[in-house]
């Protein structure tokens, strides 16, 4: 398994975030309104360590008690306006993090859904998962307790600085006095903290690309008795993972004492310096308020400070997670789906002109491949494995570009159709059957509302299926489980017979379609299969050359170039690579 490493940079990726921001112009309004939020909670926070000193210096020095009460009544109101504030902050930030998580999924699922299958290839299910789910979740944070929350406490400590300095300048100093030591002890978290969750967001992705991987094939690990070690490497990627959570469990649990320390040498200096200044209040101009709004004004200044060091883990998070999410919406790797003929129908002619095709570099797997397939024919491709038999099948339903050459059916490019109605036209039977954990009718239909259920049941019917799916519970709203699972080889490849031939296809593909089939049963489908070839052109893939012996054409392929063309009993006299292969096959039968 090809583990995952992606580091981060700056706090701040700007074009990360101009794509973020991107997705929140629909909901711009909202954002304004807690930018305004933002603002008020910045100037409300300093607000009552102003009046605290007002009531001390002014009520309750002169014994003032009607004022004190007022003045107590006021910092009420303004402690509930300033819940309230937050409540809306809180609640509108989360709000708008949860729209634009649903926006981003959607946009993302869609994109990916798009992506030729080179890509899926080479790109782990496991990660895409990870950048789906648990990347697209922490983005969540950066809204509502990332960049909003970290606003708002710059603000405040905006808003708290120039409120002390308002007050009085040299207790605003000796306040301060420890802020450089803070400032060190915050940049040092801040780059121990950026590496840790670093290795934490990589642990998780490649967490996730083990557990799938493993799970999908857990056939294959029992198979071979590979589970004592497969279970070792997961506790080693389980080890760092865990290595990597420690690592930021222990900077928190130094800078947080650290923090509190260094905010308390502040409060004490202080507490020292102001208290000899206010017994000489008349000269220096120190009074008791003053002295206690500026002991309110540090824990309200250091506090924010705090928060910063502990939301810029979030924001990092969160940058890491938008980084690769952006990633993967920028990748390039689509199909040029720019055609969009839709004739009224489609005859069945197919050509491949020069083919050339290669799955990485210049490796070809089909070379110079010309073949030209008449309406209605039934041709066969036949060859060892890694001949370039499904190749050309892929080509043909554009699944990948082709490198030189041009695949025509009824005479125009591939490229000019509608990919949709292409592919709609190519009915597709493959010998590894994937049904989705759902009903038949949906594993069927792929939940298109134009399929009803009598085109099911004619389909059904026409392939020899009818039946079974009459004896299950439920027939059409049986549920086949994950794979199938509840449904032998067999019966799952009738369900792809029918899923191929419920839209009524002009050329019809079967790639080993009954390689995966007991005798039994393919004895029941070998009709159906002689019906659905009728009138259409067909495409036939297969390793059982008893299959094919009455096909039209039979093209010998063999390193990705045809090396003989004829039917069946024509390839025997020639007594080349056919002739080979099926005295192979007949030793094995023997």
């Amino acid at each position: 398994m090809e583990k995952e490493s992606v580091s981060s940079g700056n706090i701040i990726d700007l074009k990360v975030l101009r794509q973020l921001m991107a997705f929140v112009r629909p909901y711009r309004a909202r954002f304004y309104f807690v930018i305004f939020l933002t603002l008020a909670l910045g100037f409300l926070s300093p607000l009552r360590p102003l009046l605290i000193q007002y009531a001390i210096d002014h009520d309750v020095a002169n014994g003032n008690y009607r004022g004190m009460v007022m003045m107590m009544i006021w910092i009420v109101v303004l402690l509930v306006i300033q819940a309230v504030f937050q409540y809306a902050h809180t609640y509108i930030s989360g709000r708008i993090a949860q729209f634009v998580l649903r926006d981003i999924r959607v946009k993302l699922y869609n994109h990916i859904i798009k992506l030729r299958l080179q890509f899926f290839d080479k790109t782990p299910i496991g990660r895409l998962v990870t950048r789906i789910i648990s990347d697209v979740e922490t983005l969540a944070d950066v809204f509502s307790e990332g960049l909003a929350a970290m606003a708002s406490d710059l603000l405040q400590i905006f808003f708290i600085l120039a409120f002390m300095f308002y007050v009085d300048w040299r207790l605003a100093l000796i306040s301060l006095s420890t802020i450089p030591l803070m400032l060190l002890a915050t940049y040092i978290f801040k780059e121990k903290i950026k590496v840790a969750f670093n290795d934490v967001r990589n642990a998780v992705s490649n967490l996730n690309t083990f557990v799938q991987e493993h799970i999908s094939g857990m056939r294959i690990v029992q198979l071979f008795g590979s589970e004592d070690k497969e279970y070792e490497k997961f506790k080693a990627i389980n080890r760092e993972h865990r290595h990597a959570h420690l690592k930021s469990v222990l900077y928190y649990s130094v800078y947080f004492p650290v923090a509190e320390i260094i905010a308390a040498m502040g409060t004490g200096l202080l507490v020292w310096w102001g208290s000899k200044e206010a017994i000489n209040e008349v000269v220096t101009g120190v009074t008791l308020g003053k002295l206690i709004s500026f002991i309110m004004f540090i824990q309200l200044f250091f506090r924010p400070i705090r928060m910063i060091a502990d939301r810029y883990n979030t924001l990092q998070m969160g940058i890491v997670s938008s980084s690769r999410i952006m990633s993967l919406l920028n990748e390039s790797e689509h199909l040029a789906v720019n055609g969009h003929y839709t004739p009224d129908q489609i005859k069945g002619e197919v050509t491949f002109n020069h083919i050339w095709f290669a799955y990485h570099d210049t490796n070809y797997v089909l070379r110079d491949f010309t073949l030209k397939i008449k309406p209605g024919e039934t041709i066969a491709l036949v060859g060892a494995t890694g001949a370039g038999k499904s190749s050309v099948i892929n080509l043909l339903n554009r699944f990948y570009e082709i490198n030189r050459g041009v695949i025509a059916v009824d005479g125009v490019d591939i490229k000019e159709y509608n990919l949709a109605f292409l592919r709609k036209n190519i009915g597709v039977v493959l010998q590894d059957v994937f049904l989705f954990s759902d009903s038949i009718r949906n594993n069927i239909t792929l939940r298109n509302p134009e399929v009803t259920d009598a085109m099911i049941w004619h389909a059904a019917e026409l392939v020899g299926a009818k039946k079974f799916i009459e004896r299950l519970p439920g027939q059409l709203d049986f549920n086949v489980m994950e794979r199938g699972a509840t449904l032998s080889m067999g019966q799952r490849q009738l369900l792809s017979f029918i899923r191929a031939m419920v839209y009524d296809p002009k050329i019809l593909v079967l790639d080993e379609a009954t390689s995966s089939i007991d005798s039994e049963t393919e004895q029941l489908v070998q009709h159906a299969i002689a019906k659905m070839m009728e009138h259409r052109t067909s495409i036939v893939i297969a390793h059982r050359l008893s299959t094919i012996q009455h096909a039209h054409k039979i093209i010998v392929l063999d390193k990705g170039e045809i090396k003989e063309t004829g039917r069946h009993e024509e390839l025997l006299l020639q007594n080349g690579f056919y002739t080979q292969l099926h005295k192979m096959q007949y030793k094995e039968a023997v």
